[in-house]
């Protein structure tokens, strides 16, 4: 059986706050879903729910055919978890804590001392295994974090912000990790870093005020951008006047921003409706013997259409 996390109409009130509105959707084997949204949105308090940290108002999880309500300790086994902060007990040393946590997941002998040592090679923490966690950096304290979750291969993996406190170096790394594991996992993530959902994620939502706005692959969300099919082109003329307007007059153009017109002309090239335009700015360009430095199209900006859903 593949390996599936089902959120059915899921809801959590706190007193006077709805922090998660009625929300479904459900993620499949080799998925890794990228959780995005304001602080606020309701994120974190949906992947409590769904490891069973907390228990919903109304609605339920379903975790690999096991209800978080009805049977919560198999969801548990499970899922590995990195929640928010990456806590841990500070006075331990990332070894002791490793083989603690191994302990509470049920491994013993051979197998615990494999899987204690495979986890450290992969998140890199050999150079403090022996240092109290409460002096270790937040990078490295992250690590420990997600040592934890990895440590007894879960099938599905909950990760709240799972690069926060990372270098750039650490960030790749962790990355590819993720990468690597998808294929045999259910992988969701929350991040504010949106180059993070280009990184590693098949699929994102978008979430506010306890709301799914949006929900797509990365492709398909730029695709709802303003910048979706934007064509630049950057060249050299000294007919700024005629340049612009001949490209005004292209069938499909809604409108030129211009960035630059003195030893270069460049223009940012907005179509109708999103249409493709590359073609035709081309063949135009061929056409009136323009000495082009750039041209390039635009796929869309992430950014861009999540503070144009989440304003």
């Amino acid at each position: 059986m593949e390996n599936r996390v089902e959120i059915k109409n899921l809801r959590k009130q706190f007193a006077p706050l709805l922090a998660v509105d009625d929300i479904s959707f459900e993620v499949n084997q080799g998925e890794v879903l990228g959780f995005l949204g304001p602080n606020g949105a309701g994120k974190s308090t949906t992947m409590k729910m769904i490891t069973g940290f907390l228990n919903p108002t109304a609605g339920t999880v379903i975790v690999n055919g096991y209800d978080i309500i009805k049977d919560p300790i198999k969801v548990k086994e499970c899922i590995g978890y990195l929640p928010e902060g990456a806590p841990a007990y500070p006075d331990m040393t990332p070894i002791k804590f490793l083989d603690f946590i191994a302990q509470v997941r049920g491994l013993r002998g051979e197998e615990k001392r494999h899987r204690i040592k495979e986890t450290i090679k992969k998140v890199n923490l050999d150079s403090v295994l022996h240092q109290p966690i409460d002096t270790l950096s937040k990078g490295f304290k992250r690590r420990v974090g997600l040592a934890q979750a990895i440590l007894h291969d879960p099938k599905v993996l909950i990760l709240d912000e799972p690069t926060d406190g990372l270098d750039p170096n650490q960030k790749h790394e962790v990355r590819n990790l993720i990468k690597n594991m998808a294929k045999e996992k259910v992988i969701i993530l929350s991040t504010h870093i949106l180059e993070e959902v280009h990184a590693v994620c098949t699929r994102a939502i978008i979430i506010a005020k306890g709301k799914i706005l949006a929900d797509g692959t990365p492709a398909e969300l730029e695709a709802k951008s303003q910048y979706h099919n934007v064509v630049t082109i950057k060249l050299r003329s000294n007919k700024a006047a005629k340049v612009h307007q001949t490209l005004l007059d292209l069938p499909n153009v809604a409108k030129l921003e211009v960035l630059e017109e003195q030893l270069t002309l460049t223009y940012k090239i907005f179509p109708k409706s999103q249409h493709a335009i590359i073609g035709d700015v081309s063949r135009l360009a061929h056409n009136q013997n323009w000495v082009v430095i750039e041209l390039y199209v635009e796929t869309g900006r992430l950014d861009d259409v999540f503070r144009t859903i989440t304003a």
